[in-house]
């Protein structure tokens, strides 16, 4: 039996909670195995039924267990994807946590350019050509914000698939997502024509890069493209 002395009941369930995740990841257990019940966890720990159950719903919320009424606890083998959806809300909350996940951002995609200049079909590459002409027709005439928007992120998506990580593809997507909301393009004023222009040729750059298999000069492409999300306070182009 493991003896946890007394301490603050936060404390107790936390240090609990850490000790139950070593304990199923040392284990490895399957998907579905059953664990314990809480009434077990607080016999074998030597700890109240209340502490057992903080630290239960702890896991719980990071998708390492799951209660079932009557047949007790089991273990969950949880997307990071999905678990990074649930927290990205709370990490968002201020703007010194925006600003690192901006910079997060802006490392995932510079770095994944180089796997997607590797990896790329020449499908996927006539995609992304196609999405840059239809991002040009759109962002010249300096309308319709809400589909150039869709259009900016379909093309830096294809590009993250390109990577051949569908891990990698699916942050991308949250870290867009997120992004948009909490710096939703200006309606007004337009950008300045050269910006404009610079950012059109970005598109037609890193496609070209991509298509002559150039590491160096899509990275550097991809460095300048995302630039503002090193900016304290982004200002989605």
């Amino acid at each position: 039996m493991t003896l946890i002395t007394k301490e603050p009941q936060n404390s107790l369930a936390l240090e609990l909670s850490e000790r139950i995740r070593h304990r199923i990841q040392s284990a490895e257990f399957n998907d579905g195995d059953f664990f314990l019940t809480e009434a077990e966890l607080a016999e074998e720990y030597n700890v109240s039924r209340r502490i057992a159950r903080e630290a239960v719903n702890r896991l719980c919320a990071l998708g390492l267990l799951e209660g079932r009424k009557r047949k007790g606890l089991i273990v969950r083998h949880p997307d990071p994807v999905e678990v990074w959806a649930n927290c990205l809300p709370s990490l968002a909350r201020s703007q010194e946590k925006l600003a690192e996940l901006a910079q997060f951002r802006y490392a995932l995609e510079v770095g994944a350019v180089e796997m997607a200049v590797k990896n790329a079909s020449e499908e996927q590459i006539a995609q992304l050509a196609t999405l840059a002409k239809e991002f040009k027709l759109i962002a010249s005439k300096k309308k319709n914000r809400k589909q150039r928007t869709e259009l900016e992120r379909q093309f830096h998506g294809l590009i993250l698939e390109m990577s051949g990580s569908s891990f990698i593809a699916d942050m991308q997507k949250l870290l867009a997502t997120l992004f948009e909301t909490s710096y939703p393009p200006r309606e007004s004023p337009v950008l300045e024509d050269d910006v404009n222009d610079r950012i059109i040729w970005q598109h037609f750059e890193l496609v070209s890069a991509i298509q002559d298999r150039d590491v160096e000069r899509a990275r550097s492409v991809m460095r300048s493209h995302l630039k503002y999300l090193l900016m304290s306070k982004p200002d989605i182009p």
